[in-house]
């Protein structure tokens, strides 16, 4: 993808396209022989074609089916799709084998654990046929807790606890063990860092802390640290917590309720601290596993679904986010990675209806308006997308809780529509919110420049823009072309050239490069830039690029379509002579 003149996202889907079905092609014909399945199979699995490289290791492991390499690999694409007894069956073959593989010995974990084989899985994990020394000692202490060994399981937690980087995963596991057992007292010192020091606070750490709370009678210390945590957009299922609370009921602590929930939020705890790592591969894994122990851990689908989103895995992305129930409180987010998904797949308008269907249900989160409102805006839909964003900024308003980057996204929509007062005044609002943002800095400027208006402050803006992000092609770009607006050529010459240095594809640049440079007297190399800019805009097209203007600027010259327009001519440069 590249970005538009003023920043906002442009996708090349049909090049996307094209080259997929080049792999493609190209996977079906190598797929013909074993070393040809057994080729498609890795690149499949290189590219994040997980349903591709399962069927084609499965061709591979009919003509080798004891290579433990293609038994590993298989393993992990069945795993991938959420397809675990398959997983499993072809683990046991590479245990039978006499290898050793964390990722498929993940689903004959899954296995014990559902079918709560406690002795068995610790055997497995002493015997070094477990998941990895991430995951291992925290999966024996819940082991330990279903053979009914409390003392053993705490003894196993803290030993975790004092490995370097493990502590507050241990902690918080601790505190659900204890909150398992019924010692919520004990539960409650761990979470609020009394009994072993601070705990870090996430989203399912503060659920389940509050859920501690409620059950030993102290609501206001609960409501007090959902409000701390949470704010005042807190999302249906907080929300709903909240109420439940200030209506006086006692909330159940459900959010682990014994050792195969434990496992199964050990694997997604997991998935969620390697999402930091960008290791897509392990965190769709875990949150799988997670998903196979407890099906009704609805974050670890939406975790997985995600993965395989930003693996542009979008049909199975798509599946998965379909699977969340409508009566959960995390539906809403599930249909905004489906919405997402299907844009991605050149599905517009079956996304705007999922968005409209959602704002509907949900009409106080702000997040799915801004959603909707992103989705017209890309689809050049500007007045739906005024429209949606103006019920968020209102919504943000009511709650004193005003953003700038909801009033730069509306300032673009008007601005396209050519509502200048309104876009300056968004644009305006949104450097009050946050005085130095670079992208706002920018496009307010630029576009003043392109107005031929308040041309002074447009250059201090851009100069602010340009010392935030000096790297920006189009932030460089739009230094030069304010000061060739102001005349100022031999100085924005250098700014132009850099630009392009930048950004030697952008179509625009290279049309404002061959101007500054035709301003300065150079009009071969003026003329040049002005064609590379018509060659690349026919296979980058850019919304802010007037082809026949510039083939008139390429038959008469700049100077002749400037008096054309009626517009200032360009000024006499001083050669010194």
């Amino acid at each position: 993808m590249v970005f538009s003149r003023r920043g906002f996202i442009v996708t090349h889907r049909r090049i996307l396209a094209a080259l997929a079905v080049l792999v493609t092609l190209g996977a079906q014909v190598a797929a013909q022989t074993p070393s040809g399945a057994y080729l498609a199979a890795r690149h499949a699995r290189a590219q994040g074609d997980v349903a591709a490289a399962a069927q084609y290791y499965a061709q591979v492991l009919t003509r080798d089916p004891g290579n433990p390499a293609i038994l590993e690999n298989a393993a992990f694409a069945y795993m991938a799709l959420g397809q675990t007894d398959r997983a499993a069956a072809v683990a046991r073959k590479l245990e039978a084998e006499g290898a050793k593989s964390h990722a498929a010995q993940i689903p004959l974990i899954v296995e014990a654990v559902r079918n709560e084989d406690w002795d068995g899985l610790i055997a497995r994990i002493e015997a070094g046929r477990g998941a990895g020394d991430l995951a291992d000692g925290m999966i024996a202490a819940w082991a330990e807790i279903g053979r009914g060994d409390m003392s053993a399981a705490l003894a196993r937690i803290d030993a975790v606890a004092g490995e370097r980087g493990m502590r507050g995963f241990s902690l918080y596991h601790k505190a659900l063990a204890l909150a398992v057992a019924g010692d919520f007292e004990a539960a409650d010192a761990v979470f609020s860092g009394e009994s072993d020091g601070p705990v870090q606070r996430t989203r399912s750490s503060v659920l389940a802390w509050v859920q501690v709370l409620s059950q030993l009678g102290e609501t206001e210390r609960a409501l007090a640290i959902l409000d701390d945590s949470f704010g005042t957009e807190p999302g249906p299922e907080v929300a709903a917590l909240r109420a439940r609370l200030e209506a006086g009921e006692t909330v159940p602590f459900t959010l682990v309720e014994g050792p195969r929930d434990g496992v199964a939020e050990v694997f997604l705890s997991l998935a969620r601290a390697l999402r930091q790592d960008a290791d897509n591969e392990f965190v769709l894994i875990y949150g799988r596993a997670a998903e196979a122990i407890d099906p009704g851990r609805v974050h670890a689908t939406i975790i997985a679904a995600e993965t395989l989103q930003s693996m542009r895995q979008y049909k199975l992305a798509i599946a998965a986010f379909a699977s969340v129930p409508r009566d959960h409180p995390a539906f809403y987010t599930a249909e905004l990675g489906r919405a997402e998904a299907l844009r991605a797949t050149g599905k517009p308008d079956a996304a705007a209806e999922v968005l409209a269907q959602l704002a509907a249900r949900f009409p106080d989160i702000v997040e799915i308006h801004v959603a909707a409102g992103d989705l017209h805006r890309e689809q050049e839909e500007y007045e739906a997308a005024i429209a949606a964003y103006d019920r968020a900024i209102a919504l943000l308003e009511a709650r004193d809780t005003p953003n700038w980057f909801v009033r730069y996204v509306r300032g673009i929509a008007h601005e396209r529509l050519d509502n200048w007062p309104e876009a300056e005044a968004d644009f305006r609002r949104a450097l009050e919110l946050n005085p130095d943002h670079p992208q706002v800095l920018n496009y307010l400027g630029y576009t003043m420049v392109e107005k031929g208006m308040n041309l002074d402050e447009a250059l201090g803006m851009i100069e602010r823009a340009v010392a935030a992000q000096p790297d920006s092609g189009y932030i460089v770009d739009s230094l030069g072309w304010v000061l060739y607006r102001l005349g100022r050529y031999d100085e924005a010459i250098g700014h132009m050239e850099h630009a392009a240095e930048l950004m030697p594809t952008d179509p625009v640049v290279n049309d404002h490069l061959g101007d500054v440079l035709w301003a300065v007297g150079r009009e071969t190399e003026a003329r040049f830039q002005w064609r590379r800019a018509l060659s690349l805009h026919k296979t980058t097209p850019s919304p802010d690029l007037d082809p026949e203007r510039v083939r008139r600027k390429l038959e008469v010259g700049l100077d002749k379509v400037l008096r054309e327009e009626g517009a200032d001519p360009l000024r006499v440069v001083d050669d010194g002579g």
